[in-house]
């Protein structure tokens, strides 16, 4: 498969996945028994990437606090109604090392799968935690000026933002690891930006991880900006990303860098280094379940919407299945996918599972796939393999009212890809809970005088229109609650 402008990425949650495996083989699964028959079907499916969640080395000081915090068992005891011990390993992103977890088979078991990925024409991403680390992890011996510390007057303050932890050098007080706007996470250390060494030394951590990998999806990455780490912890830190990133990209200059960040802070993510920055706007917005404010996101700049990326569902947020009606997921998974920028899927997301996974958790409960579900996304899949959805030109059409009076017209999102070899898609949405009406423009003026055939890709729809009318008055679209259209456009000789 060519190269994408317009690539797919896939989610998987590599220990959940590597424990239902163990059920089936009777013993502990390795990553080197992923079958390569799902392998082959990720790439059969369009997949350019696959994200491997949390495949790096965890340490029981992380797990003993996963297993003891009273308010995470009882989300783990929500999911897991027979919950074990054993299903709790520790959140993947209380990281005690960058190096591969003896239980998935280390580093060699990594190189493997990444061979086999590249057999295949898939990458490999991985994780990058920038802004914290596990309390057991060996800097704290080492390098405990590579964290932040506390006061006693600060732990009296604020109880829920500190910890005690034991060196070999003697006891410290840290910070934990957290988010300005909520308490800090419990197993977890904050890293200190404040200090260049701790930089090189992150950079140091990015670089090997970039020697097993072509690429990561950074945790939270915009907790290290300078602006929010000075207002998060008081102190004033240099820029980190654009000097790690360039340094990393001087050995690998085909790394690939996925930012999750929020607070309107894709655009600077994106203009200091990172390909792609989570689109958690359009995610919110189509949670509204309101037409305008998408259509409206989607009149940004092209070069700023090609690097987002469009999801519906990912490991912290809700199941789509379970946040969306079926109709409303189908409308909304149109809308997301047939943009510019990183299509971005989860595991599970297909089948329709509506029960969220902690990243605390290494099983899932077992659930019945939704065969309506399936069923599109199938259908979806195999529409996002086109040359012209993956690599074609985009552009955002308009609607105009069907009649004076009638403002239904403003449920519609739609627009139009074009690809090299003349073939050309047409997406429509009513995006929303009553049926609507309008007049598309269509932006193919080569259409005139020409037989216009509409065959709609999701669907069984086929109609046959005059190419005049459609570039004069437009095409005429009545479609039902939350209906859609993708039309491939054929013209007669």
């Amino acid at each position: 498969m060519t190269q994408a402008l317009h690539p797919s990425l896939y989610q998987v949650n590599t220990r959940v996945w590597l424990t239902r495996l163990s059920g089936a083989l009777g013993r502990r699964a390795l990553l080197d028994d992923i079958p390569d028959a799902e392998l082959d079907r990720l790439a059969q499916q369009g997949f350019d990437w696959v994200w491997f969640l949390s495949v790096w080395q965890t340490g029981p000081a992380a797990q003993a606090i996963s297993r003891a915090n009273p308010e995470w068992r009882r989300e783990f005891a929500a999911t897991l109604p027979d919950l074990k011990e054993e299903d709790i390993a520790g959140s993947g992103f209380a990281i005690q090392d960058y190096s591969v977890h003896r239980d998935l088979g280390g580093a060699e078991a990594l190189a493997r799968l990444r061979q086999r990925l590249q057999q295949r024409g898939l990458k490999l991403m991985l994780d990058f935690v920038p802004n914290h680390m596990a309390p057991d992890h060996p800097w704290i011996d080492a390098h405990p000026e590579y964290f932040v510390h506390g006061s006693e007057a600060e732990l009296a303050r604020a109880p829920q933002n500190y910890c005690r932890v034991q060196s070999k050098n003697g006891p410290l007080l840290l910070a934990l690891g957290r988010d300005p706007y909520f308490d800090g996470w419990p197993d977890t250390v904050q890293l200190d930006y404040a200090n260049p060494d701790l930089q090189q030394a992150m950079t140091g951590e990015l670089a090997r991880i970039a020697a097993q990998c072509d690429g990561v999806r950074c945790d939270m990455a915009m907790l290290v900006l300078p602006e929010v780490f000075e207002s998060t912890w008081g102190r004033r830190a240099e820029l980190f990303w654009p000097r790690a990133i360039e340094s990393v990209r001087r050995k690998h200059p085909q790394f690939r860098l996925m930012a999750e960040v929020y607070w309107d802070l894709e655009w600077t993510m994106q203009q200091q280094g990172f390909d792609y920055t989570y689109d958690k706007r359009l995610y919110d917005r189509l949670r509204e379940g309101q037409a305008r404010p998408v259509r409206e996101h989607l009149q940004a700049a092209l070069d700023y919407q090609t690097r987002l990326a469009r999801f519906l569902e990912n490991h912290d947020e809700p199941r789509a299945a379970a946040a969306f009606d079926v109709r409303v997921h189908k409308a909304a998974a149109v809308i997301s996918y047939f943009i510019p920028g990183l299509r971005f899927f989860h595991q599970g997301q297909f089948e329709g599972r509506k029960q969220r996974i902690s990243p605390h958790l290494v099983r899932a409960p077992e659930e019945s796939p939704e065969r309506e579900l399936e069923a599109f996304y199938a259908r979806l899949l195999e529409v996002l393999r086109k040359p012209v959805a993956r690599s074609g030109e985009w552009q955002a059409l308009s609607c105009r009212p069907a009649w004076e009076g009638n403002g239904s017209s403003d449920a519609f999102i739609a627009h139009a890809w074009t690809g090299r070899d003349n073939e050309r898609m047409l997406i429509v949405v009513n995006y929303a809970s009553h049926a609507s009406q309008c007049y598309l423009q269509l932006p193919f003026p080569e259409i005139k005088n020409r037989s216009v055939q509409l065959a709609d890709l999701l669907g069984t729809d086929s109609y046959v229109r005059d190419g005049s009318e459609l570039s004069g008055r437009g095409l005429y679209l009545d479609l039902q609650a939350w209906s859609h259209h993708v039309f491939a456009l054929e013209l007669s000789p």
